[in-house]
């Protein structure tokens, strides 16, 4: 999250990818009368009052009422709409987790449930308004997809996507605005990593606002140590790019994943089962909020604290290199 570090990477800094998340919605909809946007009380914390302005018609406000937001979002879905509910992700997963298990995945609903501020961006608010439960939580519910898009062009694209599917999505965002991370890879899809770094030496998986920083950290290895590490956004949390890990795997490197979450239950613990039950045997690293809960700070204050930064992912890669 060194972001005052932008001019030294060669990197464009873009926006917010909660920003572009409404920007791109505003601009699907204005070619599709069957996009409406349910949010709960948050259309300013989500960036939809441009939209609110300009689509009076296509939005629904609920109130502070999560579970209602889901509900209504699921009426709307099985009456041949394409709603997305935007509310912060540490309500919208917890207190209207049984509606998004029956109404929108059990149902089969194509909801599209839009997490915003989450992770950590709430910053001092406190563990009240982090979301490090979501990926736990939502990934023990079938027939959902979970994205965590890391910069704003796989916001953007995600966001296009989901306009055209017809299953039940969580997409999470947060609030800093993101650099574009180097990659030639122009296409976008569900279920399918990016890599956004290529290397030999350590493989780092991230997924959302980690990735920046681990990319970072491979630019740090390969400055001052001639290492060079393979970094790759996962995207999709849930269903996991395996392919992609088993190629990762396939040199028997190193492997760290990095994730804005708990260590239990999220991208570092998917990605952990699936290649030791397929017998890979890489040094394994899961790098998140541990079981507590989480200091006081700003988003860059806490990252930094628990070793989510350019610094702690680097250290970290050593470690596991051993040297």
């Amino acid at each position: 999250m060194e972001l005052d570090k932008i001019e030294e990477t060669n990197l464009e800094m873009g926006k917010a990818n909660q920003e572009i998340f409404s920007e791109t919605l505003q601009a699907i909809a204005e070619n599709d009368k069957n996009i409406i946007v349910v949010t709960s009380d948050s259309r300013g914390s989500g960036k939809l009052v441009p939209f609110a302005q300009k689509y009076p018609k296509q939005i629904v406000e609920v109130g502070i009422a999560e579970q209602n937001l889901v509900g209504v979002a699921a009426g709307l879905a099985s009456a041949g709409k394409k709603a997305f509910a935007i509310s912060p992700a540490c309500f919208l997963s917890a207190r209207a987790l049984e509606q998004i298990k029956n109404d929108v995945c059990y149902s089969d609903n194509p909801v599209t449930l839009v997490g915003i501020s989450s992770g950590v961006s709430y910053g001092a608010l406190g563990t009240t308004h982090h979301s490090l439960h979501d990926f736990a939580v939502l990934r023990a519910i079938n027939n959902l997809t979970i994205v965590a898009p890391a910069d704003n062009f796989e916001t953007a694209e995600a966001v296009k996507l989901a306009a055209k599917t017809k299953t039940p999505i969580y997409m999470r965002y947060g609030k800093k605005p993101m650099p574009f991370l180097n990659t030639k890879e122009t296409n976008f899809e569900f279920g399918k990593g990016r890599v956004v770094k290529e290397g030999k030496d350590v493989t780092i998986i991230a997924c959302g606002e980690t990735v920046y920083p681990a990319w970072l950290a491979a630019k740090k290895l390969e400055d001052e140590k001639g290492l060079k590490a393979t970094v790759v956004s996962m995207h999709t949390i849930k269903p996991l790019d395996v392919k992609l890990l088993e190629d990762l795997a396939a040199n028997g490197k190193p492997i760290i994943t990095v994730e804005e979450h708990m260590i239990y239950g999220g991208l570092g613990e998917a990605c952990a089962a699936y290649l030791f039950q397929k017998g890979f045997k890489n040094s394994f690293k899961i790098m998140g909020i541990p079981d507590e809960y989480t200091v006081t700070g700003s988003q860059v204050e806490i990252f930094n604290h628990y070793g989510i930064s350019e610094d702690g992912i680097y250290k970290t890669c050593l470690d596991l290199i051993n040297l």
